[in-house]
């Protein structure tokens, strides 16, 4: 056993403890476990005790929680798995750097980043043209990619947002869908849909989709368009071929910008077509003002047997042969 050590934190007395430690202490006891310390909260102090690496962590991490308390930002349990992690492997940047920044500012609504992988993609569409981001579902790709665009629409940095998504999914023939080609792949845009009418009202949402400030279409209907003064965004990318894609990127006029989102474990497409989003990435890496964004299981932000999954999915695939999807 190595040096122990003990620490007294005092928190503000402007500060709730129960905002720190949480209902019932839910909050301490994941921080207790996570460390190994002894902590005890009397009034407005709380006392750390136990081995001086893990004291010290854990000391460094009330010290960022209630930063983020005084600036006004709410602890959950989810950013606080997050902070544990981040503490406890030592990353260059801070909880509260990451947990501060406002992606979307809108009546009623606040987006943030809620990993270091997700602040690092939202640091790329911040400082380039077009943006690749390639991860797995749930680590925030096309939400992200949504609010920040949103935002630019709203600070009158674009006149114009365009999300689109190639009709390919797996199983599905829409040539025996009833309807038209919006009609058919209504279904595949419905998520994009969902986010902005949370992102800002229903209400709005239709308003600006009515008068053409928001467009939500299949990928065909972008062949043949220069779209200026806009942020496009090309959701589901891993189904484009490589002509798709090449077709989409040529779109790009003066003004605009965009985000190319995509999972390239999980391809639709059939096993002799490449996928474009594969592809894309040995023919533009040297390109200024082009970035890739790499997501992974760590900035998986829905429920945590979500992380798991997409962990034991990956190691599964590493050892199989032939791997799960052929091609893929």
């Amino acid at each position: 056993m190595g040096e122990t050590a003990e620490v007294k934190i005092v928190v503000p007395h402007g500060q709730p403890m129960v905002s720190l430690l949480g209902q019932e202490d839910r909050f301490l006891k994941m921080v207790e476990a996570a460390f190994g310390c002894r902590i005890v909260a009397r009034g407005n102090e709380i006392d750390i005790s136990g081995e001086a690496s893990e004291t010290d962590e854990c000391t460094r991490l009330f010290e960022e929680l209630i930063e983020l308390l005084d600036e006004g930002l709410v602890i959950t349990p989810e950013n606080l798995a997050v902070a544990i992690e981040m503490i406890k492997k030592g990353e260059d940047i801070k909880p509260t750097e990451i947990f501060r920044d406002a992606v979307l500012t809108a009546p009623g609504k606040i987006i943030r980043p809620k990993t270091v992988g997700q602040k690092g993609y939202v640091e790329l569409m911040r400082s380039n043209t077009i943006v690749f981001s390639i991860g797995p579902a749930g680590t925030g790709k096309t939400y992200l990619a949504l609010a920040y665009a949103v935002q630019c629409l709203l600070d009158r940095k674009v006149d114009r947002l365009i999300l689109t998504r190639p009709a390919v999914e797996a199983g599905e023939k829409l040539g025996f869908l009833p309807g038209d080609l919006y009609q058919k792949v209504d279904p595949y845009l419905r998520p994009l849909y969902d986010a902005l009418y949370e992102m800002l009202g229903a209400e709005k949402f239709a308003r600006m989709n009515e008068q053409g400030i928001i467009e939500v279409a299949p990928l065909a209907y972008m062949r043949g368009r220069t779209l200026n003064d806009s942020f496009i965004i090309l959701d589901e990318a891993q189904n484009t071929s490589p002509e798709q894609m090449k077709m989409f990127l040529t779109r790009l006029g003066f003004g605009s910008r965009a985000v190319i989102t995509g999972d390239i474990t999980q391809i639709d497409l059939p096993k002799e077509v490449a996928s474009g989003l594969k592809l894309v990435r040995n023919i533009l890496s040297e390109i200024e003002g082009v970035a890739f964004a790499y997501l992974d299981a760590r900035d998986v932000v829905r429920h945590k047997i979500v992380q798991q999954i997409v962990e034991a999915y990956k190691a599964y695939e590493a050892e199989s042969t032939p791997p799960l999807r052929p091609g893929g």
